[in-house]
């Protein structure tokens, strides 16, 4: 009688989550498989969200069925693997506790164990909804909002505030936009050139930049229904608006870690941040997990909170847990490497931008600007990289 298949379990299907899922499948060998939870029914393409809030039509597109992640034709056994549609509640040293039944079982236990999970943002720039339909009334209606509005206040200076600021500006130039960023700068974790560039685009488009200075949020939130009411500045200021984009405020989804008893006080949670403490093999630093790991930006790893370089999260990971696989110590370390993004300023002009690597001597950032934007951002290219086969436009829909 065969063994049973060890599970390696990845929680969260989003970039580095689907991404390290396929690769481990890659490596593994045949008594292992891998099991991707994920709570949400399709793949949620999040930089194009800040896009499908302002410019209608393609919003269905956000949303792309996991049908094929283990379909690579470099997994040599993709029958083995699975996409769990579960929301993994609680993380114990021997399993993982999940929100609802996967073939009989809320506890799947695992011998290895990737956080994949991410940070939250508000809405629109992540869903509340776990389904493609109710996300994509969601995107209607927030359109509907955005279109009804005369005057609208952003409130934060990262890459969803300045987008959705150039977007809403471009495609309806008669609106006030006015941003709102309690630094000095937008952009902040990048070199000040960043936020010269953006000031320059939005002095062109006729976007309102305030800084230094924070909008008082009441504890009611702010209306919804259209009415036009005040947003108050810290300085006593104020700005008429019938709509606020909150654009602010990355939060941890690191809640289901609250069940693994650590060995020290902030052993795994890094208070500073709410980030998970990992070594250089992303590994968590708590030693009594070795068998466990986290990926991508709820890794307090050091690397910038991006997609790009959280890529290389993906290669360290498989080869980390096949060597434990194996027998052998996990030496696979991570290179922590200067900030970069690729952003839109607008329906098609955006930036490549990269801070200096001043271990290397540089004091300059790299930048390139590129006129080769498109207003459905090239989703139907993201389906095709996806291997989501499409044939008729209406499969985008599914």
């Amino acid at each position: 009688m065969s063994s049973p298949l060890r599970n390696v379990i990845v929680v969260g299907g989003s970039y580095v989550g689907s991404k390290a899922a396929q690769e481990l499948a890659v490596v593994l060998p045949p008594t292992h498989r891998v099991l991707l939870v994920e709570p949400h029914s399709h793949f949620h393409h999040l930089f194009a969200f800040p896009r499908f809030a302002v410019v209608p039509t393609h919003e269905h597109k956000a949303f792309i069925p996991f049908t094929s992640v283990f379909r690579e034709p470099t997994i040599p056994n993709p029958s083995l693997h699975a996409v769990v549609r579960a929301k993994v509640n609680a993380v114990y040293p021997t399993h993982v506790s999940l929100d609802r039944a996967w073939q009989g079982e809320t506890d799947i236990p695992y011998d290895f164990l990737a956080i994949a999970t991410g940070t939250k943002l508000p809405a629109p720039g992540s869903m509340q909804n776990e389904d493609k339909a109710n996300s994509v009334e969601y995107f209607k209606t927030y359109q509907e909002g955005i279109k009804a509005a005369k005057d609208i206040v952003i409130i934060g200076g990262g890459a969803v505030g300045v987008q959705m600021a150039c977007d809403i500006k471009e495609v309806s130039p008669e609106k006030n936009v006015t941003l709102v960023q309690s630094r000095d700068h937008v952009m902040p974790r990048f070199h000040p050139k960043l936020h010269e560039i953006v000031s320059d685009r939005f002095k062109e488009l006729g976007v309102n930049l305030v800084t230094n200075n924070r909008v008082t949020v009441p504890a009611e939130g702010f209306p919804n229904d259209g009415s036009t009411f005040s947003v108050t500045l810290k300085d006593g200021t104020s700005i008429p608006a019938q709509l606020v984009i909150p654009a602010t405020g990355q939060i941890p989804n690191t809640q289901l870690l609250s069940t693994l008893p650590p060995s020290s006080t902030d052993s795994l949670i890094n208070p500073a941040n709410g980030f998970i403490r990992v070594r250089p093999t992303l590994q968590l630093q708590d030693t009594k997990y070795a068998n466990v790991f986290a990926i991508g930006d709820i890794a307090d790893s050091g690397a910038p909170k991006a997609a790009r370089p959280a890529m290389q999260h993906v290669g360290v990971l498989a080869r980390n847990v096949l060597a434990m696989i194996d027998g052998k110590q996990p030496d696979q370390e991570i290179n922590i490497e200067p900030a970069a993004i690729h952003m839109t300023m607008g329906l098609v002009q955006n930036i490549v931008f990269r801070n200096p690597d001043t271990d290397a001597g540089h004091i300059e950032p790299f930048y390139k600007f590129r006129v080769d934007g498109k207003p459905d951002m090239g989703i139907e290219d993201v389906w095709a990289r996806r291997g989501v086969v499409v044939n008729d436009p209406s499969e985008y829909f599914l």
